[in-house]
């Protein structure tokens, strides 16, 4: 998909160094190395998330120490302690460290590198099945680390957008996709969801910043809704690798979409 964004920035592509919870992420991993911006916004509605690129960015030795005792006593009994970590009280005066390190550690060895949770906001992915997880990487924490040195980082709703965005700037949304099905619809990203409703404020608020004069990109799944969202708007659809379905068979490449405001 990364293809795609030549369509706003036609050059060579820049190197992606990190990536956990690929998106928005790996779109700005993508673009930095290039100078194409003075100033670079990350966000996201999960403060968990947020914290770990906060503290890549800001504290990346801390951070690989952690790590790396994370990487020594792996082992599927403590796998399933560190998960647990958010059941406990106490977890709420966890260091931001802490919390960034065993995020990291269980996006590298859970199932499929998935990020979900429950209603209480609880981590409840199984392990997955890794010979040799790759937890402890020192060369992209740094890497990446230099590369945000160039960024803000703040949890916060997508339409705050709206307060800063200027004429001539890039947004780019990877927003939860809608279900291509309701037996898709199995997971939340964050203990918010993310429905029908919201689908159509953020298509409001594509549109907007497109009437403002912003280069605005989106990507989603291809589906009716989607198209409905977005009918004025260019639509291209592009194949992406999936790993993640309850039917094996249907894991591989799928159909989804990217919007472009030009």
């Amino acid at each position: 998909m990364l293809a795609q964004y030549e369509a706003f920035f036609p050059a060579e592509p820049g190197g992606a160094y990190f990536e956990p919870f690929v998106g928005s992420g790996a779109v700005f991993f993508h673009l930095q190395p290039r100078g194409l911006f003075e100033r670079y916004s990350l966000s996201d509605a999960n403060a968990e998330l947020v914290n770990l690129y906060q503290v890549v960015r800001d504290q990346p030795d801390a951070l690989l120490a952690c790590l790396y005792d994370h990487a020594i006593r792996h082992t599927p009994e403590y796998y399933y302690a560190v998960r647990a970590r958010d059941r406990n009280p106490g977890w709420a005066d966890a260091s931001p460290v802490e919390r960034a390190a065993r995020m990291l550690y269980l996006n590298r060895t859970c199932y499929n590198g998935l990020w979900r949770v429950n209603g209480r906001g609880e981590f409840n992915v199984p392990l997955g099945r890794y010979r040799k997880p790759d937890i402890y990487r020192p060369e992209k924490i740094l890497a990446a680390s230099r590369a945000l040195q160039h960024a803000t980082i703040t949890a916060c709703p997508f339409d705050s957008v709206l307060e800063c965005a200027r004429p001539g700037d890039f947004v780019y949304f990877d927003p939860p996709y809608v279900p291509v099905s309701q037996t898709a619809n199995f997971t939340n990203y964050s203990a918010d969801t993310f429905g029908e409703a919201e689908q159509r404020r953020l298509a409001e608020v594509f549109a907007t910043l497109a009437a403002r004069g912003c280069r605005v990109m989106l990507s989603n799944s291809d589906t009716p809704l989607v198209h409905e969202l977005y009918a004025g708007f260019r639509i291209e659809r592009v194949l992406a690798r999936r790993a993640i379905n309850s039917k094996a068979g249907r894991r591989g490449e799928v159909y989804e979409v990217v919007v472009l405001s030009e």
